[in-house]
């Protein structure tokens, strides 16, 4: 192997493992979040720390006790629950979830829809947006999370929407808008992508492999 190629692989490596291990600034990004006017709250999920989340999965999909009681106060049901995670790799998130979350929220805001409480969650997997949406009492749940770091980007984002979103909801009952960095789509174009599907999610009352099939034969519901 050439060396100049030895090199790049070794640096593309070492980037994926410290995007994987960096700290998560939860609290820095709710102020973030505050400073533009908009409601958030920080939650954890039933994982401890990094490495519980990275060595058992399961604990990534479901809310601490402590932030399930939070949730579970008297608020107002978002049309839209918007919930950022770390996912495996918090570099992603601070550097293009609030791109995202901008056009999108002024989106929403366009449409009529309600979309606050914005959740930011720590030690997060893509099904921890079941449960917050469930507690919410949300339509459709829109996760923003740092994808699996490879080679070519260590600081991917994806979004995941689920309508009706409740515990024990599928992959197949999701969308996913994924490669969202530097040179990949860029964030107006996700933020766009996703308004889209909400509209059509919420036209045809599914998410996922059900909506493809409504889409393409079944008509809509009322």
């Amino acid at each position: 192997m050439p060396t100049g190629a030895y090199l790049e692989f070794q640096a593309a490596h070492a980037r994926a493992r410290d995007a994987v291990h960096a700290r998560f600034e939860l609290d820095a990004l709710l102020q973030v979040i505050t400073a533009r006017g908009w409601r958030a709250i920080g939650v954890a999920s039933a994982a401890p720390d990094r490495q519980a989340f990275l060595r058992m999965p399961h604990l990534g999909r479901t809310l601490a006790a402590e932030s399930r009681t939070r949730l579970s106060e008297p608020l107002v049901a978002p049309d839209v629950a918007i919930i950022i995670g770390d996912g495996l790799s918090g570099v992603a998130v601070e550097r293009h979830a609030l791109p995202v979350l901008e056009p999108l929220c002024a989106r929403l805001v366009g449409m009529g829809l309600r979309f606050v409480p914005i959740v930011v969650a720590k030690e997060a997997r893509v099904a921890l947006a079941d449960d917050v949406g469930e507690l919410l009492q949300a339509k459709v749940a829109v996760i923003m999370i740092g994808e699996r770091p490879g080679l070519s980007a260590a600081d991917s984002l994806g979004m995941y929407l689920t309508f009706a979103p409740r515990r024990g909801r599928l992959d197949s009952e999701r969308n996913c808008i994924s490669n969202i960095h530097g040179q990949g789509m860029s964030a107006r174009d996700a933020a766009a992508r996703a308004v889209d599907l909400i509209n059509t999610m919420l036209a045809y009352q599914a998410s996922g492999v059900l909506l493809a099939a409504r889409m393409q034969g079944c008509p809509k519901t009322a």
